[in-house]
């Protein structure tokens, strides 16, 4: 299995060398990256390019290493038992698989995704490192052993919240996302909108980059936001007069697509009001 791209994910060759990597050596690849540079539909697209189905387990800041494997509902087997149910003889009606489970289970190699692993509390890479790296786990309650029954690729990001355990980085392949350049985000721009006409996608570009290259900004507006700017300057029927800024305009037009908080905002408003008083 080879990945070098799909028709809707453009991606550089160092990413589909990261990529090809992991799968050869069979360890989970984390992906690393400024929010809205596309780790999460990198592993969609890697499902898509290799033929494989995708199962998500999406990380949230009280997600437990635990419920990825299975959760005992301890709760409901004894309100059943109360009840005098049938099904509470068999514990493994009270078993719920997780993902890591649903992923070793599958009849076929599927691509597993650990998206956001930094949200979760500093002991969740380490509550996984036996099971992502043996592909098998121990369910104590019914005294099985749950083993991978194909490998699966893993993929797991990381906005770079926390720091990951090195006993955890050293069972992957890591590989960074970089700010595309001008020409990569060409060719993304030009696989979400095919007909955007040269002149009003490089007005958009320049402008793009002066704004997130200001010194001083807080958050940087990425690739996810651009494809949203774009979106409303073609919806809005913009040409590329219409996106120039007048010597005492800071703000691109519809800057609250690329801009995400009052500082942000404020900071450019500030320029804007120095660059009028040095015009006097």
């Amino acid at each position: 299995m080879q990945f070098t791209g799909t028709r809707d994910y453009v991606a550089p060759p160092e990413l589909a060398i990261a990529v090809n990597a992991a799968v050869t050596l069979e360890r989970p690849l984390l992906v690393k990256g400024e929010p809205g540079t596309g780790k999460t539909e990198l592993a969609r697209q890697m499902a898509a390019g290799l033929g494989l189905p995708i199962i998500e387990w999406n990380v949230k800041s009280t997600t437990k290493a635990q419920q990825g494997l299975y959760e005992y509902d301890a709760v409901s087997r004894l309100r059943d038992s109360q009840l005098g149910d049938e099904r509470v003889h068999d514990v493994g009606n009270y078993i719920r698989k997780g993902k890591l489970w649903q992923a070793f289970d599958a009849p076929g190699k599927v691509v597993l995704l650990i998206d956001e692993i930094d949200k979760a509390d500093i002991e969740f890479p380490n509550d996984l490192l036996q099971e992502l790296d043996r592909m098998e786990f121990h369910v104590y309650e019914t005294g099985e052993t749950i083993q991978a029954r194909h490998r699966p690729v893993v993929v797991i990001t990381s906005n770079n919240e926390k720091e990951l355990p090195d006993a955890f980085l050293r069972r992957c392949f890591f590989h960074y996302i970089r700010f595309p350049d001008a020409e990569t985000l060409k060719q993304i721009v030009a696989v979400h909108y095919p007909g955007l006409k040269p002149r009003l996608l490089d007005t958009a570009l320049t402008q793009f980059f002066e704004l997130r290259e200001a010194p001083g900004l807080k958050k940087k507006p990425s690739t996810s936001e651009f494809l949203d700017w774009l979106k409303l300057i073609l919806a809005e029927d913009l040409a590329p007069e219409d996106l120039q800024r007048a010597p005492d305009q800071i703000l691109p037009r519809l800057h609250g697509a690329l801009l995400k908080n009052e500082q942000d905002v404020a900071l450019f408003e500030k320029l804007a009001f120095m660059a009028r008083r040095q015009g006097r």
